[in-house]
């Protein structure tokens, strides 16, 4: 048997399609020095979180759109301020003639927005409509470590540590101590919520909308916490208290 012949067969690559996190930017300017600016400032309380990463830029906010020559200083001043655009933001046939000017792919799982998320006033955390029995999870999740509920809630009776993410497209009930990523309605379901028992949180994230812990709120840290989206606002509440 000719072993050459056997290695020429073997594929030298796999193609798999997976699970990757993306921060979606959505632009109401293309000044390249204003997005700098205000990109600096919010990356300064947590540097190390958003080194290199990977952006999918939205178009929609702009009412318009922009020109190729417009975007190139815009994700340079992306780049400039640490992070890497992957993509355009799924919208209109612009989006797709832009994609192909700029060499960047169009996403079809972010879809571009143009009309403001309407706020929203609960008084009690309501139900999330789920496909399935809430996802149950009872060893920790370590570091480097993700857990995802895929169109159903998940439920951790144990710890999340820090580097560790848990995801949900309904709400995240944490029933121990949460040092990592905490991320409900992840498909875009502004309802859902994030509860822990204790909070450390690295991060938290509801419908795309998030807030980075660098330093823990004096009143929050340690305590039972829950987590909802009014609008853009993300609002935080001791549970109970």
């Amino acid at each position: 048997m000719n072993k050459a012949a056997d290695i020429s067969r073997v594929p030298v690559i796999d193609i798999r399609f997976g699970q990757v996190g993306l921060l979606q930017v959505r632009l109401r300017t293309t000044d390249p020095g204003a997005i700098l600016d205000e990109l600096s400032g919010r990356i300064a309380t947590a540097p190390q979180f958003f080194e290199r990463t990977a952006v999918c830029l939205d178009l929609g906010p702009l009412g318009r759109q922009p020109e190729a020559s417009e975007l190139r200083p815009v994700i340079d001043a992306i780049r400039r301020a640490g992070m890497l655009t992957v993509g355009l933001a799924h919208g209109t046939s612009g989006v797709d003639e832009l994609s192909k000017v700029l060499h960047i792919p169009v996403l079809a799982h972010f879809r571009a927005q143009s009309k403001p998320v309407p706020v929203v006033h609960p008084p009690q955390p309501p139900p999330v409509e789920t496909l399935a029995p809430a996802l149950m999870h009872h060893q920790p999740v370590r570091s480097g470590q993700r857990v995802y509920a895929r169109h159903r809630e998940l439920v951790v009776t144990a710890m999340v540590g820090a580097g560790a993410e848990v995801m949900a497209d309904g709400c995240v009930h944490i029933y121990g101590t949460l040092r990592g990523r905490a991320m409900a309605g992840a498909a875009g379901e502004v309802t859902a919520r994030v509860f822990c028992q204790e909070f450390y949180a690295e991060l938290v994230s509801i419908a795309g909308v998030f807030r980075v812990f660098e330093t823990i709120p004096p009143e929050l840290e340690g305590k039972p916490v829950q987590a909802w989206l009014a609008g853009e606002s993300l609002n935080f509440a001791r549970i109970g208290g």
